[in-house]
């Protein structure tokens, strides 16, 4: 586990050996109303920490601090009401795949984080080891470790489940902002042996319709493009369904002068967001034709 220190009764994770980068605890999801008390107390809390990063919150999309800055982007869907993303915002296929969902016997509800919900998401996580070419970093995962990962921020999450047949076989987890102004997408995961019936398409359907019932403006789905990564069907998924690309500021404070030299030499970025998308885009055709060929050597065997 990454170490974390408390000031201004914010928690600040802090990752990294070399270059220690502190930001705050649920970054994207949460947000610092002003920045500076945070950076004092850090300067001074007595824990190393080399650059301190954060983002404005939307819709603030214009630089609004001289800190040290590059862009950032989020994958935002402007959120007014269910029908109006429903027939104005979603397209044809994403529509299709929605209806999809309810004509196989899909059920949507808001559900409560208890032991069932656990025990429902710690099935799916050790569903499949492999998802879109890669390995699935929860395959594995216990189900302790598994409440304590879907566990955080409970005060303002809201779950949500697709049922099939009485079963959980997808689940989205919504986390507001401090204003309650946006929405993130924290998990948002459905089994991949029902994937003909659309159930993350239908989760997407059920979370617009959560925050346009919470007078909710922004539902977020994370990043919509990932250091120099090209489109991918993520991304596709994504625009499908009415997110949109919004660069926002990400600052980033330098608290030693390691942390100066890093961000201006770039070497806070990782090895592969410094490498160039062509090249990273073998390595992943790599990868999941290795993957590939793991899993069906597995089957062989079996």
């Amino acid at each position: 586990m990454d170490p974390m220190v408390t000031v201004c009764q914010r928690k600040i994770n802090v990752r990294g050996r070399l270059l220690r980068i502190g930001s705050v605890e649920g970054d994207k999801y949460r947000f610092l109303e002003d920045p500076r008390p945070v950076i004092a107390a850090l300067r001074a809390c007595g824990t190393r920490i080399d650059l301190f990063t954060f983002m404005q919150r939307l819709p603030e999309t214009t630089p609004n601090y001289s800190y040290p800055m590059e862009w950032d982007n989020l994958a935002v869907l402007p959120v007014t009401t269910f029908d109006h993303w429903w027939t104005q915002v979603l397209g044809f296929k994403g529509r299709n795949k929605a209806k999809q969902a309810e004509k196989k016997g899909i059920q949507l509800r808001e559900i409560l984080f208890d032991d069932q919900l656990v025990e429902g998401i710690w099935r799916i996580y050790n569903e499949c080891p492999i998802r879109q070419g890669k390995r699935f970093p929860h395959y594995g995962m216990t189900l302790e470790r598994t409440y304590e990962y879907a566990g955080t921020f409970l005060d303002a999450s809201v779950f949500l489940g697709a049922f099939f047949e009485n079963v959980l076989i997808g689940f989205a987890k919504l986390t507001m902002d401090e204003t309650r102004t946006q929405a993130g997408l924290m998990h948002i995961v459905s089994m991949v042996q029902h994937r003909d019936k659309a159930p993350t398409n239908a989760l997407i359907a059920q979370a617009v319709r959560s925050c346009a019932q919470r007078n909710i403006r922004y539902l977020v789905y994370s990043n919509f493009a990932y250091g120099n990564k090209q489109r991918d069907s993520l991304s596709d998924f994504k625009e499908r369904n009415g997110f949109q690309r919004v660069d926002i500021p990400r600052y980033y404070v330098p608290l030693t002068w390691i942390g100066d030299l890093a961000f201006r030499t770039g070497m806070h970025h990782t090895l592969l967001e410094r490498l160039p998308e062509p090249l990273i885009a073998k390595l992943r055709d790599y990868r999941a034709g290795w993957y590939n060929r793991k899993l069906q050597s597995v089957a062989e065997v079996r």
